[in-house]
């Protein structure tokens, strides 16, 4: 079944003294595709700026603006409506000589080499080889997401952003990026692209109309089993009609919703909130 929803991602900044200039991209509008419908999205900040959008190298929606006039704060707000589909089903139709043509290898590469949130590790490694064993490409990514399900402790604040997946797996506790990371981890080890997805996630599983709720920003992973597909380790279920897809990338340095620099004060608080509304 498929859903309607309404998300508004809201970050907002405070500086101890002006900030004279701002350069800044914001990853925060959902991508549009046979899974994901845009009925409308816009990014606005205050003070106004002037933006313009392009489209990254992994297919990333990007918003780009920047700001000269002093300010003490910024707000950025980003507000979406997307239709959503069902459950993703895996893609069983790739055999692990599909995984290990070159061909494959090579158009998709960078989705199978290391990189400094998904580093490799000789333990993870080994564990990897252990749930391959008997396993299809398929049954090996749903069984690295229950591994790292079982393995992990869902606790905000135990990890920080720039934790990586060894860090998570050596505390057996993190967040959403983390349970992605190491899950990217565990599958580039037995040799299947992989790929990073950030997006939001509607917190109730039976979520009433017009109710709104304190959603979250969210991770999961992609893989290429014969056809991509996604999966979300952190809660060890199919992406479904409560997934909102914004971003993609090697890990979430590829994806991270808003980044930027500034010339001017420190900043003395950030806060972030995002409201899901279930509109259909």
């Amino acid at each position: 079944m498929s859903w309607r929803v309404r998300v508004v991602h809201t970050t907002g900044y405070r500086y101890e003294a002006p900030v004279v200039q701002s350069y800044n991209e914001a990853r925060l509008t959902p991508r549009g595709d046979r899974r994901q419908n845009v009925v409308v999205s816009r990014v606005e900040t205050t003070p106004a700026t002037r933006a313009y959008r392009y489209t990254d190298y992994w297919g990333t929606e990007v918003t780009s603006f920047d700001l000269h006039a002093p300010h003490k704060e910024l707000k950025v707000v980003a507000s979406s409506v997307v239709e959503t589909s069902a459950e993703i089903e895996p893609v069983t139709t790739g055999t692990w000589g599909d995984v290990r043509a070159d061909n494959l290898v090579d158009r998709y590469t960078e989705f199978l080499e290391p990189t400094l949130y998904t580093p490799r590790n000789r333990e993870l490694l080994a564990v990897a080889r252990d749930l391959k064993k008997g396993q299809s490409p398929s049954g090996a990514v749903l069984a690295a997401s229950q591994w790292v399900w079982e393995q992990l402790k869902y606790q905000p604040g135990s990890t920080g952003v720039h934790s990586s997946a060894v860090d998570a797996w050596q505390e057996r506790k993190g967040v959403c990026q983390d349970f992605a990371h190491l899950t990217l981890v565990l599958l580039r080890g037995m040799g299947i692209p992989s790929r990073y997805v950030s997006g939001y996630l509607h917190t109730k599983k039976d979520g009433a109309l017009r109710e709104t709720v304190r959603g979250e920003s969210h991770a999961w992973i992609e893989a290429w089993t014969g056809g991509w597909w996604g999966y979300d380790p952190t809660n060890a279920i199919p992406v479904g009609p409560r997934h909102v897809w914004v971003a993609l990338g090697r890990d979430y340095a590829d994806v991270a919703p808003l980044k930027g620099i500034y010339s001017g004060g420190a900043a003395t608080a950030l806060e972030v909130t995002v409201d899901i509304t279930r509109l259909a």
